[in-house]
């Protein structure tokens, strides 16, 4: 889920390794321009700021005939100068000067009319008149206020003097020294993209740590007013570079969930299972796997973590008594249920956890992916459905069963559009055990094991009422 500003796919949100219901046939591609600029100009790196206080600020000049020369400001505004700064690695946009507000630039008037739309990666790749088409004075030429965040690098910020990387008080990286923020405004959508940039997944906390003595003085950075969906803190607006006092003296902190970039497999396991897809939770943390409360482990948490892990939906969320050793590292878990890792929901602080009712978190899921086949029918894609369970093929009721829950049946073997949904035996008795009922698939699931249903064996069902499907035959 990139949102084309970074700079490669492993900045970009993710489920994590191997956690998709995708085949070979939705296999991804790309069509690029080239190496040429589709624009009226091409002019890579050779842009900078000239005159200003700082690097992020000052006179637009670009270089062209091998001159450095300046950009006329008609029609200059704040959507150009947001792309000169994502370019420069100056973070946000403050202000878009013209009337020459960093003095009249003495060379060549280059370019005129450039209209970005906002989005752009450089300024190379916005519209533009020809160069040297101008009529335009040197009281004209164009300037930019960047926010002066050093780029989205996460060496760029760090968090110190907390129990972890993903912890602790905020610093960021300015002029080649590390210095504080001040919390003036600090909340959790700005600790949400820190603990992003990090790789630290979703922010628990945006405190405001009180300063030791020996950080008494001005801070660097003020006003950062982030909305959370930002990829780093250089893409959020702030007040401009500076040494000055925080009203409060309060320094930013953040703390994170502590789970390592998406692109890395996830730190957790099921134990104690019938299967892969079934057991006790237990997180890894300071190399140790530890057991996850079970207080307010609900079936929302688990629906997550069966979609985490590549298992299908949740059947049930139970909770297990306290009989093993070890540690309790998590307690507090509260997703929505819509979240794509355990990471991004809320929870209580790491730690040992003293949990009242010495429970821990479990989960059964649907299973990765249903082994089925159909049999009794006159092509591969008819005939009664069986399922593969505990080495053991069985029939699904017919209970609940309906033309979409046939519909996504049909396109996970391939076999083109549900024709009928028919059951009552319609191709013969089984003779196995009865594993599933009351399927509930919206028909837009790539699986059977993505719909809900009652848990493996857990119906009252005989075999006069085994599912059986009739498919177009087509993909």
């Amino acid at each position: 889920q990139c949102r084309g500003s970074e700079a490669s796919l492993a900045a970009c949100r993710a489920k994590p390794w191997g956690v998709h219901d995708c085949s070979h046939r939705n296999d991804a591609g790309v069509v690029c321009a080239g190496t040429s600029f589709p624009t009226a100009f091409s002019m890579p790196s050779a842009v900078r700021l000239a005159n200003g206080p700082g690097r992020c600020s000052g006179r637009v000049e670009v270089l062209h005939d091998g001159r450095w020369g300046r950009i006329c400001a008609d029609g200059w505004d704040l959507r150009d100068a947001e792309v000169l700064c994502r370019e420069l690695g100056c973070g946000a946009a403050l202000a878009a000067p013209g009337s020459a507000r960093f003095g009249h630039g003495r060379g060549p008037v280059w370019l005129d009319g450039v209209n970005c739309s906002g989005t752009e990666e450089a300024l190379s790749q916005c519209p533009a008149e020809p160069w040297g088409v101008r009529n335009c004075g040197h009281a004209e030429d164009a300037a930019v206020v960047c926010a002066g965040i050093l780029d989205r690098d996460p060496t760029a910020v760090r968090l110190v003097d907390g129990p972890g990387r993903c912890s602790g008080r905020l610093e960021v990286l300015h002029e080649r020294r590390w210095d504080r923020v001040c919390a003036d405004g600090w909340d959790l959508p700005d600790a949400d993209v820190v603990c992003w940039q990090l790789g630290c997944g979703a922010a628990l906390a945006a405190p405001r740590s009180a300063p030791s003595g020996r950080r008494y003085g001005p801070f660097w950075l003020h006003g950062v007013r982030c909305t959370g969906s930002e990829a780093a803190l250089s893409e959020c607006p702030a007040e401009p570079w500076g040494r000055r006092n925080c009203s409060r003296g309060w320094e930013a902190a953040v703390v994170c969930a502590g789970n390592r970039h998406p692109c890395q497999p996830p730190p957790l396991r099921l134990v104690n299972g019938s299967s892969p897809c079934a057991g006790r939770l237990e997180v890894l943390h300071n190399h140790a796997w530890g057991s996850v409360c079970a207080q307010g482990w609900h079936v929302q948490d688990a629906q997550v973590l069966c979609r985490q892990l590549g298992c299908g939906v949740a059947l049930s969320a139970p909770r297990v008594a306290h009989l093993w050793r070890g540690h309790l590292w998590l307690d507090g878990v509260n997703c929505s249920g819509t979240e794509d890792a355990l990471s991004e929901c809320p929870m209580g602080s790491w730690g040992p956890h003293a949990c009242a009712q010495g429970e821990g978190a479990a989960v059964v899921c649907s299973g990765a992916l249903l082994d089925l086949k159909l049999v009794n029918g006159s092509s591969p894609c008819a005939g009664r459905l069986e399922v593969l369970h505990n080495h053991a093929w069985g029939s699904v009721c017919a209970q609940g069963w309906h033309v979409q829950d046939a519909q996504v049946l049909c396109r996970q073997l391939g076999c083109g559009a549900a024709l009928s949904a028919p059951g009552k035996a319609g191709f013969g008795h089984g003779q196995g055990p009865m594993w599933l009922a009351n399927l509930s698939c919206s028909g837009t699931e790539a699986a059977l094991s993505e719909c809900p249903g009652t848990p493996w064996g857990v119906q009252q069902c005989q075999h006069g009422e085994d599912v059986s499907v009739e498919c177009a035959g087509n993909p």
